[in-house]
């Protein structure tokens, strides 16, 4: 990568204060906005303040190398989130939390700082050892200097699922205590593709690798495996590989963990076939046994070996939350939120060291700062109130919106609902807005409205096996009832059709994500990003300026929550 260090842009370009660049960039921007009759003159004024120029700016500084890669406890936090502190000072917003902008969020942080190797050893007495990264990835969530596992016994747990709702449980009548269980990713919905199975293609919750170990330690199991499979998994084991591996946060526990599991870890499929093999198992045929309802537990003819070094460090990061007051209802607000942190800087890596998320996720962090401009130039401030919040350490487990959650600024059943942005468009304007979680709150509709009046349409996720609503940050806050939008970059380019979104999407995946590649290039197309946005912006303020509560659909899974909330 070439080394070219941004300076931190004016904040006087924060408000586009570049008259002929303003000028240029606002007919660019206001191209739909112009040509739709329904908004006044004061509201086209307000969307305006969305501008590519500063929009693109703020992402080329967050995405820099000079910030390092956005990791929470780094010098790339404090850039990152005194960036954003001045950035909604100099708009004119308010802090949401007191007289800061900042919310202190404890974590604390686990190193493997050795190379663990994982053995199995079959009843034969002959071992395999499988390398770190390129066989295994393991870590431990105990927050310890140390943590082993000495010859487990091995048990086959299908999916590891518990689900009562579901007359579904992988565990029944088998005691995983002190034990290493292995599991399959995603879920029998996705696996067999029935419907009447979980939510067939849709993974749901259950699919979902922290679901899963967490399960596991639940059930008290000492050793987690999951046999990574690129297609269920939705990443390839390059992902694995970046992902779980360096410092790994979490909350802070008072007891470090002690009930959690001694070791996690993803394994290939190669690794996975050989292991089934010297148990006289095919792992095509145990795939299949556990996707019917009633499969059992298969105990393994091997035991797992691991021993793990490892330092801890507690650091104080930040989630950024700046506010604009309702004029009639302050008490309650609306939430845009995305996450600003990414996976920082790598020194033992070959090459290019620095990941610097700008998809992943400057372009939503970015975001924020155009929508908090468009708020401030409204001549009438909205009746309730709005909140931006740009949350720490989702790419370690959704950490920073799960603090929020339990530790809210403003209180969630006052919450009216929020908006995540977590990758924005960089290709150009789309026919369609992909909602992530279609037909599942009461906010679409208003999404929806404001789509139409830009000629444009809501479309499902076509990849809804992959689970994209359960990861990211506007998961925590449903978990609590509060309703969520999670809208994310159409697929229906307004010129090259259908091919062009796919063909993003998955060259974005296959070489980009969670990769030091993810950086800015001049070559991205942003008037998209900037049409969403604008859409965002008016879906939020028609919501924000109504008296109505919107709430999950009946079947979802977090309407029992929002009910109990509101009552």
């Amino acid at each position: 990568m070439k080394k070219s260090i941004l300076p931190l842009i004016p904040l006087a370009l924060l408000f586009g204060c570049n008259e002929s660049v303003k000028q240029e960039t606002q007919t660019t921007d206001m191209t739909v906005v112009e040509s739709k009759k329904q908004i006044s003159d004061s509201l086209k004024k307000a969307t305006g303040a969305i501008n590519e120029a500063t929009y693109t700016a703020n992402i080329k500084t967050l995405a820099s190398d000079e910030f390092g890669g956005r990791a929470p406890g780094t010098e790339g936090e404090e850039l990152t989130v005194n960036y954003l502190a001045s950035a909604f000072k100099t708009i004119g917003l308010a802090p949401a939390n007191g007289d800061s902008y900042f919310q202190s969020v404890p974590l604390t942080s686990v190193e493997v700082t050795n190379k663990p190797t994982l053995t199995f050893t079959d009843n034969n007495g002959e071992t395999t050892t499988l390398n770190y990264t390129s066989d295994q990835v393991m870590w431990t969530r105990q927050q310890v200097e140390a943590s082993s596992i000495t010859d487990n016994e091995m048990i086959f747990v299908g999916y590891g699922i518990n689900a009562p709702e579901r007359n579904w449980n992988d565990y029944q009548d088998i005691d995983v205590k002190g034990k290493t269980v292995v599991m399959l990713i995603n879920d029998p919905g996705y696996a067999t593709q029935n419907e009447a199975l979980f939510n067939g293609n849709a993974m749901t919750y259950y699919g979902r690798w922290d679901y899963k170990f967490d399960e596991a330690s639940k059930q008290g199991a000492s050793g987690a495996i999951i046999i990574h499979d690129t297609q269920p998994a939705a990443y390839g084991w390059s992902t694995v590989s970046a992902s779980w591996t360096g410092p790994q946060f979490d909350m802070v526990r008072e007891d470090k963990g002690e009930n959690l599991a001694s070791m996690e870890a993803w394994i290939t499929i190669d690794q996975a076939k050989t292991l089934f093999a010297k148990s006289g198992l095919d792992l095509d045929e145990m795939y299949s046994k556990a996707q019917t309802q009633g499969f059992k537990a298969v105990p393994l003819k091997s035991t797992a070996t691991a021993s793990i070094k490892a330092k801890t460090n507690n650091i104080n990061s930040r989630n950024v939350a700046a506010i604009i007051k309702g004029t009639e209802s302050p008490e309650d607000v609306f939430i845009y939120m995305a996450h600003w942190d990414h996976i920082g800087t790598d020194p033992t890596a070959e090459g290019d060291q620095i990941y610097n998320g700008a998809l992943d996720n400057a372009t939503g962090t970015a975001g924020l700062i155009e929508l908090a401009k468009a708020y401030a130039k409204l001549e009438e401030k909205p009746k309730r109130s709005v909140m931006f919040l740009a949350v720490t350490a989702e790419e370690q487990g959704l950490l920073g919106s799960a603090y929020y959650a339990a530790n809210p600024l403003m209180p969630l059943a006052n919450t009216i609902g929020g908006l995540n942005m977590d990758g924005l468009n960089n290709y150009g304007r789309t026919k369609d807005v992909l909602v992530i979680g279609k037909g599942m709150s009461e906010l679409e509709p208003y999404l929806a409205k404001h789509a139409k009046a830009q000629g444009r349409y809501l479309a499902e996720d076509p990849a809804a096996e992959k689970g994209y609503f359960y990861r990211s940050d506007h998961f925590e806050l449903a978990k609590f009832g509060v309703p969520m939008l999670y809208p994310n970059a159409g697929y229906d380019h307004i010129e090259k059709g259908m091919a062009l979104g796919h063909e993003k999407a998955k060259e974005y995946i296959t070489n980009h994500y969670h990769g030091p590649s993810d950086e800015y290039n001049d070559s991205w197309i942003m008037d998209g990003a900037i049409e969403d946005l604008q859409l965002y912006f008016l879906t939020g303020l028609d919501i924000v300026n109504s008296k109505e509560w919107p709430n999950w659909y009946q079947g979802t899974e977090f309407k029992a929550a929002r009910d109990a909330s509101r009552k």
